[in-house]
């Protein structure tokens, strides 16, 4: 651009002069352009800078992905005056592999948005998809088409991947298939598989991809997923013949995760910042389980820096909450041009080492999970291989039998994210290990991996764990039932007009809501409970029950007009409801899982619980208000020890209430919001009625309460987030206080109608 030929030999020529004096050279950007894109550069034109290729979605950079300034200043690999650089539309693997069927229409190449079709001869069976779009990851649309009989088999036809080619047609036990891809593809998955004795086939099913194929963070989340899940909600030993259960932990065992991120200059900070994100939210996600790792975090290039180190946790002189803040305080200074990828696993390995003299026997019980995030462009060190392989060893006992050794492979998983603009697939892929599913992950872009992951642990799998929620901001249009995924709107109309409540729900068949919300007369038909959980809004009630003790007129003598003391109902739905993401239970006071989220290890109590989420004199809480279709989000603080009496007192200003003592109307049962001291406090309005007064701890949602009443009406526009007075206070009833009612429904074991829910065996009625 601008330069001639012999100034770019007299730059040559000065490079090679200034090399002699140990002076490094820039590089040019002539002819660095690429048609149909952009490039980016890592360190200007200086020494070791990489430039990066970008294209829009559904293209690629051809011929280089990459080019490194060298230290006579200039480019590997060269441009090519033949072959310039532009942006070629993604390509997808020949799908014509389908044997006893034909493939629509026939082509020789196919590109973004071509559509298949699939249709089996006569006499044979499609399984798969029957239609398939190429796709802008350079991967077919569905799965695999298979036309078999599958007839005598002990094992179904594992078919052919587009791009691939296969050996072996008979799929009876022991006998193999393997697979190799086809011109310049690459396989990733199992290149032979076995059948086994259960009808299984052994090992992943192989995909073959180009260079510019890459894996989505949806697919990321289903395939890498279940191994979190598993771990962290499985806590028994299982069946190691089941797919998918990649992760696991016994009651009894320890479960240790080390993560690694490479930050040399071939991987773009951005990616760098990324994946240090996703990490952060992947902890922070496991910390809200029942299993607590141990974990090992680093970063690398030719050296390490170390952000946790294991050893700390073994010894607990480290928090989870001092990992985030390490992570978040984490910042690339000046990179080292090499890349040591054996040192990451030698560290590993060592680690292993120490913990395992530490624990002696208690070793055979620890599972390890290797999470590292590369591109595999190691040019120091060696090849990490051997290490791994003394990492297998380790773990595996040293077993040489094989059936010994697999029963040891559930203890040592090795993901790889392959993150950069050119990876090493050929250096990366041997390196993984595990049973069960995928373990190689091919990132293009890790932008999304933070919402990924988050959708990794917040699945439908673990429907059994209340208070999970999703906490990112996103731009879906369902983040607040996400959010808050357990609230349900409560209409009640029988005469006159209807009464509108919010509730919780509390198990996949149960609505906690308040008493008031019913008058006398009302039947479950009168009854409308909206939860969207995919299988339609409305859900039919088959029964409600109040607290035994509510009693709306029972201090009319004493000078409080309406009482609501244990106003607390239970609805029963028809049906249970669609658990999802977008649909699960919260906590509750009493219930083991709410220990679980509290990580009350042993036999807890419900005082323990309550010391936990109400232990200041000025506690902060959250409610909801309905905001048409959805809804907002409150804050208060809850008045409590010290506190209480002056918060209590304003009771008696409320319409209704002649008492002089304000203990009359507002028992030992209610938390106290509202006011402006110390805080403004948002006050409840009408249709709150019912809803959930929660805290969130580490992660899981805890209801603490519910809105009962309040002093005064703020909210002359029907509802809202209204804030309160000087004088405005809300009484809200403390579940803590109602566990016996809530276990003699929730947990009850006589009937056979829902699951119960599991109680503490010491909760008292205070």
């Amino acid at each position: 651009m601008g330069f001639s030929v012999h100034w770019s030999w007299l730059t040559a020529v000065s490079c090679l002069l200034c090399l002699g004096g140990e002076v490094r050279c820039d590089c040019m950007e002539e002819k660095m352009e690429i048609e149909g894109g952009h490039y980016t550069l890592t360190k200007q034109l200086t020494t070791d800078s990489m430039l990066v290729y970008h294209c829009p979605e559904g293209y690629y950079p051809f011929p280089s992905l990459t080019r490194l300034c060298q230290r006579n200043g200039s480019w590997r690999p060269a441009p090519k005056r033949f072959s310039p650089q532009r942006c070629r539309v993604v390509e997808c693997p020949d799908p014509n592999v389908l044997l006893y069927g034909n493939v629509s229409p026939p082509q020789e190449k196919y590109f973004v948005d071509n559509e298949t079709a699939y249709e089996c001869y006569s006499g044979y069976t499609m399984r798969g998809s029957s239609k398939r779009v190429c796709l802008p990851n350079g991967k077919w649309s569905g799965f695999t088409p298979i036309c078999s009989r599958d007839t005598g088999n002990d094992c179904a036809d594992p078919g052919i991947p587009a791009g691939a080619s296969r050996t072996g047609n008979i799929f009876g036990i022991d006998d193999k298939v393997k697979y190799t891809c086809n011109s310049n593809l690459f396989l990733v998955g199992s290149s032979e598989r076995v059948c086994q004795e259960n009808g299984q086939w052994t090992g992943k099913e192989p995909a073959c991809y180009y260079r510019h194929t890459y894996d989505t963070s949806l697919e990321v989340s289903e395939a890498f997923g279940s191994a979190i899940k598993d771990s962290l909600t499985t806590l028994e030993p299982i069946d190691d013949t089941q797919e998918g259960r990649k992760i696991r932990i016994s009651k009894n065992g320890t479960l240790n995760i080390y993560i690694a991120v490479d930050i040399s200059e071939s991987i773009e900070e951005e990616h760098v910042n990324k994946a240090r994100d996703a990490i952060t939210k992947l902890i922070s996600k496991i910390s809200s389980f029942t299993v607590s790792p141990n974990y090992e975090i680093i970063f690398f290039s030719s050296e390490i820096v170390e952000v946790v180190n294991i050893l700390d946790f073994l010894d607990k002189k480290i928090t989870l909450s001092a990992i985030t803040a390490k992570l978040d305080e984490f910042k690339i200074d000046d990179r080292n041009t090499g890349t040591d990828l054996n040192l990451v696993f030698s560290r590993f390995l060592e680690r292993m080492a120490i913990i395992k003299r530490q624990v002696g026997e208690g070793f055979k019980e620890h599972r390890h999970v290797i999470i590292t995030f590369t591109d595999g462009a190691y040019n120091m060190g060696g090849s990490p291989a051997p290490t791994v392989a003394k990492i297998k060893n380790m773990v595996y006992m040293n077993h040489t039998g094989e059936q010994e050794t697999h029963s040891r492979e559930t203890y040592l998983d090795i993901y790889i994210f392959a993150i950069g603009a050119e990876i090493f697939d050929d250096d990366l892929q041997p390196l993984v290990a595990g049973t069960g599913g995928q373990h190689y992950f091919r990132m293009k872009n890790i932008t999304n991996l933070q919402e990924t992951f988050d959708d990794i642990i917040d699945a439908d799998e673990v429907m059994g764990l209340c208070g999970l929620h999703k906490e990112y901001d996103t731009t879906e249009k369902d983040i607040k039932r996400k959010r808050y995924p357990w609230w349900a709107f409560i209409t009640v109309q029988n005469e006159g007009l209807p009464n509108n409540c919010i509730g919780s729900l509390v198990t996949p068949q149960f609505i906690l809501t308040a008493a008031h919300c019913f008058k006398f007369g009302d039947l479950p038909e009168h009854v409308k409970v909206e939860i969207d959980d995919g299988q339609g809004r409305v859900k039919k009630v088959k029964i409600f029950k109040i607290h035994p003790q509510y009693n709306n007129k029972a201090k009319v003598d004493d000078g409080v007009k309406e009482f609501y003391d244990y106003d607390v109902a239970l609805i029963q739905l028809e049906e249970d409801v669609q658990i999802s993401s977008a649909v699960r239970p919260i906590c509750i006071p009493g219930a083991q899982g709410t220990s679980d989220a509290l990580k009350l290890v042993g036999k807890s109590t419900c005082k323990e619980q309550e010391q936990i989420l109400l232990k200041n004199h000025l506690e902060r809480l959250t409610f909801l208000t309905k905001k048409g279709t959805t809804v907002d989000e409150k804050d208060a603080h809850a008045k409590l020890g010290d506190n209480r009496d002056e918060c209590i007192k304003h009771a008696l200003q409320a319409p209704g209430i002649t008492t002089t003592n304000p203990k009359v109307a507002v028992t030992d049962n209610f938390l106290c919001t509202g006011g402006l001291t110390p805080f403004r406090d948002h006050i409840a309005c009408n249709g709150d009625s019912g809803g959930a007064v929660f805290k969130n701890y580490e992660h899981r949602t805890i209801q603490v309460a519910l809105v009962s009443w309040g002093t005064t009406d703020l909210c002359k526009s029907g509802g809202g987030v209204v804030e309160s007075v000087e004088t405005s206070r809300d009484f809200h009833i403390n579940l803590f206080r109602v566990v016996p009612f809530l276990k003699s429904i929730l947990g009850n074991e006589t009937q056979d109608d829902y699951a119960p829910l599991e109680f503490l065996e010491e909760c008292i009625d205070e």
